[in-house]
């Protein structure tokens, strides 16, 4: 089989990732590359899939968006400024906001 080299930079880091990712699926790097362009060529598009995880930080934020919820820290929905203002001042603010 005839084959030709292609050169391309890629941060180290990404390299390794990529390696290891290919090595837990049974591939190598070179193989999975292949199989990218040659379905790039077969079907005249590129595609794209990237299944994301929350992080730590936003299940957090969510957990403490659903406490203010049940407490009652958020507000409701208006129909009109005036009532979104005056709920924001409540009744223990000093100054009303002119809409």
């Amino acid at each position: 089989m005839n084959t030709a080299i292609i050169n391309i930079k890629v941060s180290p880091e990404l390299k390794v990732q990529a390696q290891n990712l290919a090595e837990e699926l049974g591939f190598s790097l070179s193989s999975l590359i292949n199989a990218c362009l040659k379905q790039m060529v077969r079907t005249k598009t590129v595609s794209f899939n990237v299944t994301e995880e929350p992080t730590d930080y936003l299940l957090k934020a969510l957990e403490e968006s659903k406490k203010d919820i049940k407490k009652g820290r958020v507000s409701p929905s208006f129909n009109n400024s005036e009532d979104a203002v005056r709920w924001l001042n409540g009744p223990n603010k000093r100054y009303a906001n002119k809409v």
